[in-house]
């Protein structure tokens, strides 16, 4: 069986990061090892939520698996909680990652602004460790942030090429653009492979729904497919059916939906989806 490490925060409530990251990669049969990088009550769309950085654990706990010879076949961060935790993860991609996948999920803003704790500072720290992945992942307003280019709620198949393109100078091999579309009623992710030289797209029909934790969900499937031997286009469309799937069914749900979609409902066919 294949092991991943997945590097992101744990929000005790909320269904995002390691709580959906842990069944989701494991449904799909892969172990999943977790590198908690904080903890939180609830992720942040609450008020008051509790937070505790574990920053001073990461390296103590690299420290015991390096003492154990642990390897991994992938190494898979999402989000990071400060500027110094993207140095930790630099460095723990070149201490564990010389012969296994490494993908980046640049968990930091959306709609055109970043999350409340970072600054464009972060961004461009973030920029570095994208330059050390395989594959990159972010959604259009990381990806601007990240390369001083200027936001826009509707972009241009043009602009969405020419950022993947850029996201790939960075040194990433390949590039995922999440949450875009150029057609009102459709909605998926664009992709770009460095090495062919070649573009990929995949849309759904859109779900009149916004819910947190969606890129989590989707990110962790795309990790999921490809160590099931999926390719990256096979990957992205695999967990854009099911994200997309998720929050259809999340909204139809008349009962207390607000803070995370029904994921769990849509595992089973996942794993049918998955063998075929």
């Amino acid at each position: 069986m294949k092991r991943i490490v997945t590097v992101q925060d744990i929000s005790c409530l909320g269904k995002c990061s390691l709580t959906v990251a842990l069944p989701i990669i494991s449904a799909m049969g892969t172990e999943a090892v977790i590198l908690p990088t904080a903890v939180l009550s609830t992720h942040t769309m609450f008020s008051g939520f509790t937070c505790k950085d574990l920053s001073d654990q990461i390296d103590p706990i690299a420290d015991h698996w390096a003492k154990e010879g642990f390897t991994f076949d992938a190494i898979y961060t999402g989000y990071l909680a400060s500027a110094p935790q993207i140095g930790q993860m630099i460095a723990f991609f070149e201490r564990f990652g010389k012969s296994c996948l490494k993908v980046v999920d640049p968990a930091m803003g959306d709609n055109g602004k970043l999350y409340p704790a970072f600054d464009a500072a972060f961004a461009k720290e973030m920029a570095k460790l994208c330059a050390k992945a395989d594959i990159v992942m972010p959604n259009l307003t990381e990806a601007c942030f990240m390369l001083d280019l200027p936001y826009t709620e509707e972009p241009s198949r043009d602009f969405v090429y020419e950022v993947l393109k850029k996201m790939t100078e960075l040194g990433a091999k390949k590039a995922l653009l999440t949450g875009v579309g150029f057609e009102d009623d459709k909605l998926g992710v664009v992709g770009y492979d460095s090495e062919k030289n070649e573009y990929f797209e995949y849309f759904n029909q859109k779900v009149p729904a916004k819910y947190h934790g969606t890129g989590d969900i989707f990110s962790s499937c795309v990790v999921g497919g490809l160590m099931a031997g999926k390719s990256l286009e096979q990957a992205s469309a695999i967990a854009a059916d099911f994200t997309r799937e998720a929050i259809r069914l999340t909204l139809e749900d008349k009962g207390e939906h607000y803070y995370g979609v029904h994921f769990e409902q849509v595992i089973p066919q996942l794993v049918g989806r998955l063998a075929q």
